[in-house]
């Protein structure tokens, strides 16, 4: 038997490595190193590939994405299956866990200030906005994974291993939609459950107003009794002590009860700084997902969107248009389409050029680099995640090819995407700016000759909401 599991995982790693191969963008290959991860104890029975995952939102998400190329890979080692099918089973070394501790949960009602016929929904002084729900919600390659994360808390809220859900990323790309999406469908689907929205500004101006009032038992009670808690910019809390003591205790009463936290940051949990340590660990228990900038594709499906919703037909050369020239994030693309689309309604006898459209957008096309004003550090976070690697790798003495590259190919990006200087750029990687000078003029003249590079750093770029054209 250790013999036979030891071939399967053999063909299990080639497999992995061939569906690799046969995926066509970098995008869709880096992906993969979130999600294979998540597939467990594959094998063949029968004329079948079986692989196993903890949810079910993940059968229906990988069935998509890689049934017919796992089948693929299988073929080119030789092997023919007849199907690819994913399933729901435990992890094996999860079957033999203890079982948990049976919990027995208040008697008390649930939210005390509403009658027996009013929805338990506490909204604090943040209400939910109404289209942000999952319908309103254009998946794409730069989202899929926090939407289908999102989806399945939603469906299971405390019952999935996503809980903590710790959504974060740039400014307006999606996270705060895909958190009242969560909220929503609770609210609709099941409604004998309490949720609470709020930012994480308001909880801390609760709490002091709690501590002058002298009723922290109450602001206590109310925020440990919700069955969903959906906090908003909780690296708003970072850098203040005595409130995120007091969200550690109301996280750890909530998960003691199974409760389902939900939390939104504009940066991963290990890179909040001021945040102590417990609560970061605390964070990161559960599932992040990080939520990135729109590709091409992503930006125009979400223009084709809106303009469905709002029941207009705008020709496809301008939609491409503003698709290629707002990158930023997706506010920015919907308020580029909404002065479009506020032009054709007031003047409905003149035809929409791409001339016209260009003047329109002349002031937010001007904005998109001083939006997108890059540093250093994102640059460097970008270049890491795209390649698989460190930052503390890339800032080493290290030279293998595998480091020298994305290294490089950093302080390029950064001497093009930025206003440092190059003795700051280098105090940034720990290196002088001779050799940031170096290694920006290698990848410059390594472009014109590997297109996989060029490919690589096209896809970088986008990431960062640039164009390569603004490299020139």
């Amino acid at each position: 038997m250790d013999d036979e599991r030891k071939d399967v995982g053999s063909l299990w790693n080639r497999v992995v490595s061939q569906v690799k191969m046969l995926l066509p963008t970098e995008m869709e290959r880096n992906r993969t190193e979130r999600y294979f991860p998540l597939m467990h104890s594959p094998r063949l029975e029968n004329d079948e590939f079986v692989i196993a995952v903890n949810e079910q939102i993940q059968v229906e998400m990988f069935t998509d994405l890689y049934a017919q190329l796992i089948r693929e890979a299988l073929h080119a080692d030789g092997i023919e299956v007849k199907s690819v099918r994913f399933v729901v089973e435990k992890k094996p070394e999860e079957e033999t866990a203890p079982a948990p501790v049976q919990r027995i949960k208040p008697a008390v009602a649930k939210t005390a200030s509403y009658s027996q016929n009013e929805h338990p929904l506490i909204t604090s002084t943040m209400p939910m906005h109404e289209n942000y729900t999952f319908h309103n919600f254009v998946v794409g390659p730069s989202n899929s994974f926090a939407h289908a994360a999102a989806t399945a808390v939603a469906k299971n809220p405390g019952e999935t291993s996503y809980n903590p859900l710790f959504i974060y990323g740039g400014t307006g790309l999606g996270k705060t939609h895909l958190m009242e999406a969560i909220g929503h469908f609770v609210v609709s689907k099941m409604p004998k459950k309490s949720v609470c929205y709020i930012t994480s500004e308001t909880f801390l101006n609760e709490y002091i107003n709690a501590i002058q009032n002298k009723t922290i038992a109450a602001f206590r009670e109310r925020y440990r009794k919700v069955d969903l808690l959906l906090l908003d910019d909780v690296q708003f809390i970072a850098d203040k002590f005595n409130v995120q003591e007091e969200f550690f205790n109301t996280f750890n009463s909530l998960m003691g009860l199974r409760k389902q936290v939900v939390m939104t940051s504009d940066v991963a949990p290990k890179d909040l700084k001021g945040c102590e340590e417990r609560l970061i660990g605390r964070f990161q228990q559960g599932m992040v997902v990080e939520i990135e900038s729109p590709s091409y594709e992503t930006r125009l499906a979400i223009l084709k969107f809106k303009m469905a919703a709002r029941q207009h037909i705008i020709p496809d050369e301008i939609l491409k248009f503003i698709a290629e020239n707002i990158r930023s994030h997706v506010r920015a693309i919907e308020g580029a389409l909404n002065r479009v689309l506020t032009f054709v309604d007031l003047n409905q006898n003149l035809p929409l050029t791409l001339e016209i459209t260009q003047h329109l957008l002349k002031d937010s096309i001007a904005e998109e680099k001083v939006i997108k004003d890059l540093t250093v550090d994102e640059i460097m976070r970008t270049v890491s995640i795209f390649y698989g690697v460190k930052i503390e790798d890339i800032l080493s003495p290290c030279r293998t090819q595998t480091l020298v590259t994305p290294r490089q190919v950093a302080m390029f990006l950064s001497c093009k995407l930025t206003t440092k200087s190059l003795p700051e750029i280098g105090r940034s990687f720990d290196k002088s700016h001779a050799t940031v000078h170096h290694g920006a003029q290698t990848i410059q003249k390594r472009l014109d000759v590997e297109s996989d590079l060029k490919k690589s750093v096209e896809e970088i770029v986008s990431r960062l909401g640039r164009k390569f054209s603004d490299l020139s």
